[in-house]
């Protein structure tokens, strides 16, 4: 796993969030992955609870994000920084995503700045 696989899988969950598509999104999460998210007041397991997400927080609100920055916490793990727009307004988020040797994301670990 390097740097640039982290920026990758990150760029296309942008990518996948952005068009809308949770299809396209799950398909780089591991079936038993994980978002929990703070913000929302929910943690969201497996590929349903993942497509929830998107679908809700996503498509629900007209989510736009926009990478800012990645920073490597480990060989699998990384903070990525992103602008978020919406029905909802403006926020910058923080996302912590894990992936397992295949790549594919184990857990997000997802907060507002």
């Amino acid at each position: 796993m390097t740097a640039d696989t982290l920026r990758e899988t990150a760029d296309a969950l942008i990518a996948a969030t952005n068009a809308f598509d949770p299809d396209a999104a799950l398909t780089l999460f591991t079936p038993e992955a994980v978002i929990d998210d703070p913000s929302t007041g929910h943690r969201f397991d497996g590929h349903p609870g993942i497509h929830d997400y998107i679908t809700r927080y996503f498509i629900g609100y007209h989510t736009v994000t926009r990478f800012l920055s990645i920073e490597s916490i480990s060989e699998t793990q990384a903070r990525v920084r992103v602008d978020f727009t919406g029905d909802f307004g403006h926020e910058i988020g923080l996302l912590d995503i894990s992936v397992n040797a295949d790549g594919l994301i184990t857990r997000i670990d997802a907060d507002l700045e």
